[in-house]
């Protein structure tokens, strides 16, 4: 008797994953803006252009949530129930690593 390989590619949907990642990046960016443009005068040794630094790398670590959070949806979606379990498990997963991207943007430019 042989083993039977049953390994074969699986179809991969990216469309859903870029607008799981868009939709984490407009998120973050949308938040970073709001906190970086209310917060006033920022670090001195960073000059006039401390902004940059918070508003390209809090919204690329928000489109990296995105994508945790489509492939949580992705892995666990089975049945009515895992779908819950992913959706809370995967907004959880966003918000943290959100909240790191905000702290990594944040850190040095508006705090020591």
């Amino acid at each position: 008797m042989t083993a039977k390989n049953n390994l074969t590619a699986q179809p991969f949907d990216t469309s859903s994953l870029k607008k799981c990642m868009l939709t984490g990046a407009g998120i973050a960016f949308i938040a970073i803006s709001v906190f970086v443009i209310g917060a006033g005068q920022g670090e001195p040794a960073w000059g006039d252009y401390w902004m940059i630094k918070p508003l390209l790398l809090t919204p690329a670590i928000g489109a990296l949530g995105g994508g945790f959070f489509h492939m949580v949806l992705t892995f666990f979606s089975n049945n009515r129930w895992n779908k819950a379990v992913a959706v809370i498990l995967g907004v959880i997963g966003f918000i943290i690593i959100f909240w790191i991207g905000m702290v990594l943007g944040l850190n040095g430019t508006m705090w020591d």
